[in-house]
This record gives C-alpha cells, structure tokens and sequence, in this order.
C-alpha cells in the first residue's frame, strides 16, 4: 500500500485503490524484480511526499526519470547532489541565470519542491538505459489525475509545460485562476527554439505575488 505521509494519501486514496494501480504495481513487482530500475522503489513518490497537495504553487512537468546510474530519485529534472547536472538540467539553470540573474550549482531540486513546486513527471518510473520504457503501462492514469485534482482547487497554481509530451497536458488545465506557461523541452535539440529566453522563473514568481503568494526562491 501506498503511503506518501501527507495530504496526497487522502486525495489520491481511490486512485490507488483502483484496478489501473493494481495493474500498474504488478507490472512494476515483475520489473524491478527482473531488470533494473530507476529510482529505486521507495523514491517513486519523492515527488508528492515532499510537496503536499495544499503548498503547491508551482507544477513542472517532466516526462519520465533519467535512465542512468545514480540520477533520478523521484522528481522530475532533479539530480542527487554530487551527481553532473545532467544537460537538460544545465539549461534550465542557464535560463535561470539569464532571466532571474541566480547562478545555481547544487543539481539537487529539493529546495524547490520544500517552497511548493511540483517536480511531477507525467511517467514515475523507467528501465536502465531505457527512455519511455515504462510509458504507456498506466502512470499516466494517475499522473493525469494529480493534474487535474490540481487544477480543481481554488488556490491559483503556475503550470509550467516545457515539450510535447507536458504540453499535451494542458488540456486538462480549464479552471481559470490558474496560469499556464508553455514552451518547448529545456533538451539540448530544443531549448534554442524557444525555451531559452522564456523567462518563466521570473513569470511565474509575477504571478504568486500577484496573487498575494510568495515567490519562489529558485536557488539551489
């Protein structure tokens, strides 16, 4: 049984009481028993277990862990300290420089998630050296229903959807309090067609002040 040990356990009770996460947790008892998998099992929901339901004011969306020793650990982009940024984290930090003047080091994202972002990636877990080899096999069901449980709640949130893959997403963003920034994927084959120079950090710290919030410390 699933326990997160915060608000998400309530919220999310009949998702994992449904016959998708059953499905889902008997798929992932094969695989981590016959191949390699990352994060390690009790990482998978760092990403809720660090920031509850109620303190989210931001939610990057990314697609699924990194698939190489020692990286993911639960939350979209980050990286465990002492670990290389990998080089999508690399230009996210080369944004943040450029629009907020923050250099940052440390490509350990917790600070983040501890003020209220959301590092969700929309697939929770993935096979070594294997990108998206976990898609399809039933996170999205509950990934998508993290998003649209979000996007009901009264207390505006900051979507940010970097790619095709979280920009597929925004559909299910209709409650109007909330903002949507949308650009492509921070990747090294993409981020010079418009995710440097996007300005989100800044854009979305406007808006939680606007919205009597406080604004996201995006040091590391």
């Amino acid at each position: 049984m699933v326990n997160i040990g915060n608000s998400w356990d309530n919220i999310l009770a009949e998702d994992f009481a449904s016959e998708n996460y059953r499905a889902l947790r008997a798929f992932l008892a094969s695989e981590y028993r016959t191949h390699t998998i990352y994060p390690d099992m009790h990482d998978i929901f760092n990403a809720l277990k660090y920031t509850a339901f109620e303190d989210v004011k931001a939610v990057i969306l990314g697609q699924d862990p990194y698939h190489g020793p020692g990286q993911a650990h639960g939350m979209c982009f980050s990286v465990k300290p002492g670990v290389p940024a990998p080089p999508s984290l690399q230009n996210i930090f080369k944004e943040i420089e450029d629009d907020l003047g923050i250099r940052n080091v440390s490509p350990y994202l917790v600070p983040w998630a501890e003020q209220g972002v959301l590092l969700l990636n929309t697939v929770l877990t993935v096979r070594e050296g294997q990108p998206n080899s976990h898609k399809g096999k039933g996170w999205e069901t509950l990934t998508d229903s993290i998003i649209c449980k979000l996007n009901a709640r009264k207390q505006p949130i900051v979507f940010l959807l970097w790619g095709g893959n979280a920009r597929s997403k925004k559909a299910l963003i209709t409650s109007p309090q909330h903002l949507v920034l949308e650009c492509p994927h921070p990747s090294p084959l993409s981020a010079y067609y418009g995710f440097f120079g996007c300005r989100h950090f800044s854009k979305c710290n406007k808006f939680l002040t606007e919205n009597g919030l406080k604004p996201i410390d995006w040091h590391t």
